[in-house]
């Protein structure tokens, strides 16, 4: 009976650990993290026509900076269809500073250390780690608490996924998406 309880208990355990993968349609909560400023940011006080919401596994990367680095460069594209974008990792918020900093990144990264961001997409996460990096002459220590896949996802202005890619190239990334908001808006 011990023993069955145990397992009972195990099995609940790691359920409730995983999150759900969603798909086209799905509905996000509101949902809430920590910027690279150290303030929180709300996804309930954006109130764009769509939000571009992309997974990015770690801060400094080479994708990852190509991946931001193209939608920095995207900006103004990106605001003529009223679309708000955010990069979330499991950087923790100081190594977020200096990635924003570095790159001269014109939109909100948030941090997610724990994976609750992660979580309400239903994308995976890994344990975290730690890196060092050096930009203009200076080095950094950059640690994670988690390590997520690259997704990204857009939502429309109800918050419903309307577009979901798991196997993301990052340099094409932010051209792929202003084309899918380009066509859903015909």
């Amino acid at each position: 009976m011990k023993t069955l309880f145990t397992s009972l208990l195990l099995i609940t355990l790691t359920i409730t650990g995983f999150s759900q993968e969603l798909t086209i349609g799905d509905h996000i909560a509101p949902f809430s993290g920590t910027d690279a400023s150290g303030k929180t940011w709300e996804s309930a006080k954006v109130t764009s026509d769509f939000l571009v919401v992309y997974f990015y596994p770690a801060a400094m990367t080479g994708g990852c900076t190509k991946q931001a680095c193209a939608y920095r460069d995207n900006k103004a594209s990106f605001d003529k269809l009223n679309v708000s974008v955010i990069g979330v990792s499991g950087d923790e918020v100081e190594g977020l500073q200096h990635f924003k900093e570095s790159y001269q990144l014109n939109f909100p990264l948030l941090s997610d250390a724990k994976g609750t961001i992660s979580k309400v997409f239903g994308v995976p996460t890994t344990e975290g780690g730690t890196i060092n990096k050096e930009f203009d002459g200076e080095s950094f220590l950059l640690v994670r608490g988690v390590t997520t896949p690259r997704w990204t996802f857009i939502l429309n202005k109800e918050r419903k996924i309307i577009y979901k890619n798991a196997d993301v190239n990052a340099a094409d990334d932010s051209k792929i998406v202003k084309e899918v908001i380009e066509k859903y808006l015909k």
